[in-house]
């Protein structure tokens, strides 16, 4: 029979077993807690591929000694529960382990409820997605939330060097000469997934011949052979997609040109231009607005330029201007302004147009009063003439606040003090 892989053979068996997320599994820390008290209650694992969700669900079943069951939301079906319902029946409980929750159907969900409510089934499910964006709100409120931090490279070293120590399930009755470099790449190359690090490690063992002496000799181009390197994790429909967004615009906003950069760079190895322009255009009106005006039409020619280019070459008008937006002065005082003024109408405070104001462009309008005593600006000197703009019911009220941070909205801060003054 064919053995199984070695990702697999490794899987922690117990709590004890599992390495990394001592935020959760430490001394004293609440997983932990639940497992020794024997005292577990549905929850959700979450956190990005590769981590070993689906493995610590395992383990921390067999750490209870309550009979579990492995399903998958979208390869088992309600019949698949119906069964697992039956087995927690004559066991009196089940810790019911669901891989990719998140795609748990109306149908299955409702199915589901009752036995979690009833305590009869106990969930862990597993899961790369938000689930305060994915899981439905009746399953999430009847579980606890878990997320799990990726893995370390020194997690990752301790997973490899386990796997060639494990007499039964890894290397250890073999004779294996690795060094700390070929470990080490091993450990960086899977771009935090321990499962592929594992393969990889395997692949190199399976693929190598041994010496006269009976050793087999990994080298580090051995490894850098037998593991395909993942720079970093990057779904664009997932979660971290939208982590790495943010990360973007806040190290714009904060004039942070290296991380900007950084996440520029993660995002165009992505290859995800659209999102990148979008948020840049955002950015320039957002964060810069008035405190440097031709930052906007820069950063549309740049992504005008990017969309022509494409990738590679479209990586340089964007370098260009994620450092022209990083370096220049902030201000979101234009948009604010409005948001106030919006927050005003939503409240219920608007109020009729003054008469002066309304429109007196048809017949009758001025026998309703409308338009007349309108002052022409143009007519006064200086194009400016005081009368009221505003409805009597938001008189004297002000939403734009300057910033001073850059020359152009410093005079504009000038012209719009003198007016209100005047």
């Amino acid at each position: 029979m064919k053995r199984q892989p070695l990702a697999y053979r490794m899987r922690p068996k117990k709590i004890d077993d599992i390495i990394g997320q001592h935020h959760l599994i430490g001394e004293g820390k609440l997983l932990r807690r639940m497992v020794d008290a024997g005292q577990l209650s549905s929850m959700i694992l979450y956190g990005p591929p590769g981590i070993g969700k689906t493995s610590i669900a395992s383990s921390i079943a067999g750490s209870t000694g309550t009979p579990s069951k492995m399903l998958n939301a979208v390869v088992h079906n309600k019949k698949d529960m119906e069964i697992a319902v039956e087995e927690a029946k004559m066991h009196g409980q089940l810790i019911l382990i669901l891989d990719e929750v998140h795609r748990l159907d109306k149908g299955k969900q409702d199915f589901l409820l009752p036995y979690l409510e009833n305590g009869l089934l106990i969930l862990i499910g597993a899961t790369t997605a938000n689930p305060f964006h994915s899981i439905n709100p009746a399953i999430r409120s009847r579980c606890q939330i878990f997320e799990l931090e990726p893995l370390t490279v020194d997690n990752i070293k301790e997973a490899l060097r386990r796997a060639l120590v494990d007499d039964h399930n890894g290397y250890g009755k073999e004779k294996i000469d690795i060094n700390d470099e070929a470990i080490t790449h091993l450990a960086q190359a899977c771009g935090g997934d321990v499962r592929s690090a594992l393969n990889g490690l395997e692949l190199a063992i399976l693929s190598t011949f041994p010496n006269n002496e009976g050793v087999k000799i990994i080298s580090l181009k051995t490894a850098e052979d037998c593991i395909q390197k993942k720079s970093f994790q990057h779904d664009k429909d997932g979660d971290a997609h939208y982590d790495v967004l943010s990360a973007f615009q806040k190290s714009i906003r904060g004039s942070d040109v290296d991380g900007a950069l950084h996440y520029l760079a993660r995002l165009i190895e992505a290859g995800d231009l659209i999102s990148i322009n979008r948020r840049l255009l955002v950015i320039a009106y957002e964060d810069i607005g008035l405190a440097n005006p031709q930052a906007g039409s820069r950063t549309l020619s740049a992504i005008e330029a990017s969309e022509r280019l494409g990738f590679p070459e479209a990586r340089i008008p964007l370098a260009n201007a994620v450092i022209e937006l990083c370096l220049s002065p902030k201000s979101n005082a234009a948009y604010k302004a409005l948001d106030a003024a919006l927050s005003d109408i939503r409240k219920g405070k608007i109020g009729d147009v003054p008469k002066h104001l309304k429109d007196a462009h048809y017949q009758g309008a001025q026998q309703l009063g409308r338009g007349i005593d309108y002052k022409y600006p143009h007519d006064y000197e200086h194009g400016w003439v005081k009368q009221q703009y505003l409805p009597n019911k938001l008189k004297g009220t002000s939403y734009y606040e300057p910033k001073r941070t850059g020359k152009f909205e410093q005079a504009l801060a000038e012209i719009y003090e003198r007016l209100k003054n005047k």
